[in-house]
This record gives structure tokens, C-alpha cells and sequence, in this order.
């Protein structure tokens, strides 16, 4: 059984440069799993005037959304129409008072990976913090109980386990940016590996 595909002529125009199409959705991780109940989970928002920290019950009481999203591994395997349910990240930050300093932000994880990203990649309407997968709780393996999803980058910037976000007013590089990954990492220029000399 083959797991990869080429796409077809009706999909070329969302698979970027270099990919194929996954029939699963494969597992790639780094290190063990972190396992996180969710009545222990919790998520740090700080730096450049951020100071807050949300419980399961806080991210369970903003609005819940459903989301459809392709997602694209650097590894070179995409997935189409993948469902989520979660908070959008705009309606997650309505509430904190950010610092106009602020334009990158790290994501912290369970686990201890980290990822970063411009703020303006991150406050994109279309990115969320996602529970859900396929409509089941989101599976360990899958980054749960929460990760983040930013769909138009590849797939290491939607961070696993999320515990903390730190908003910088500078940019710091997070485990694989400075492991040799690209620093932001947009599929359709195929940003895979560093841009650094």
C-alpha cells in the first residue's frame, strides 16, 4: 500500500512545491510524548504587556469554532481538508493588552520544544489553538490536549502541547530554527532549511 501520493490536477493548486499527499495523517515527533490531562493543562501568555494564564475551563469558555485546514510537513507530505475544533487565535488574544514592541512571539511547549514566529504570521485569522481532531479529543500524538495550528507555514510552527506563549520584541530562534530549519518556513517558497549563512 502505497501512503503517499502525487496530487491530482484538481488539487495542484494546494499542494505546494514538493509535497504529496498523505492517505494517513503520519506522526512525526521529536523526543517522548508529553502526557497532559487536560484539568492540569495550562496556557501562559506573557511578554510585551501579555499576563495572563488560561485553564482547559478558561479555553473551554471562549468561543469554539470549527475549522477546515490543509497542512503541509516539511518532511514533504500534506494532507488536505484536515477538521479541528478550537479557539481562534484572535479570539483567544482579545483580552490582552500587547505592547506595539511586540513582533515575534515563541511558542512554549510540553517537552520543552519550542517554535517562533513573527506576530504577524501568528495573528492571522485563520490560525487557532486546536482540542479537537476529526471530531475526537486531540490524541497525544497529534499534540494534544491543545497545540497550535498555523496553516500557511509548514508544520513544525504549529506547535505540539502548547503551554506558553511569549511574545518578544525581537526575534529569538526556537529548537529547529536552530537545528538548521528556516526561520519561517512558508511552503510555497519551500522554506525548509535555514536562510542563514
Amino acid at each position: 500500500m502505497k501512503f503517499f501520493q502525487k496530487p491530482g490536477p484538481d488539487q495542484a493548486d494546494r499542494v505546494p512545491p514538493g509535497q504529496h499527499l498523505a492517505k494517513g495523517f503520519p506522526v512525526l515527533t521529536y523526543g517522548e510524548t508529553p502526557q497532559v490531562a487536560p484539568e492540569t493543562w495550562t496556557l501562559e501568555l506573557f511578554g510585551c504587556g501579555a499576563n495572563q494564564t488560561l485553564t482547559w475551563e478558561d479555553l473551554m469558555a471562549l468561543p469554539q469554532q470549527d475549522f477546515t485546514a490543509d497542512f503541509h510537513c516539511v518532511t514533504t507530505w500534506s494532507k488536505l481538508d484536515v477538521s479541528w475544533t478550537g479557539v481562534s487565535i484572535p479570539d483567544l488574544l482579545a483580552q490582552v493588552q500587547l505592547d506595539a514592541a511586540a513582533t515575534h512571539v515563541m511558542a512554549h511547549c510540553y517537552g520543552d520544544y519550542t517554535t517562533n514566529l513573527a506576530v504577524s504570521d501568528l495573528l492571522r485569522p485563520e490560525n487557532f489553538l486546536a482540542h479537537t481532531l476529526l471530531g475526537e479529543p486531540l490524541p497525544a500524538d497529534h499534540g494534544g490536549p491543545v497545540r497550535l495550528v498555523v496553516p500557511h507555514l509548514y508544520a513544525w510552527k504549529s506547535a505540539k502541547w502548547l503551554k506558553g506563549l511569549e511574545f518578544m520584541s525581537e526575534e529569538a530562534l526556537g529548537f529547529w530554527e536552530r537545528n538548521g530549519y528556516h526561520r519561517r518556513g512558508e511552503p510555497w517558497a519551500e522554506e525548509r532549511y535555514s536562510d542563514r549563512g
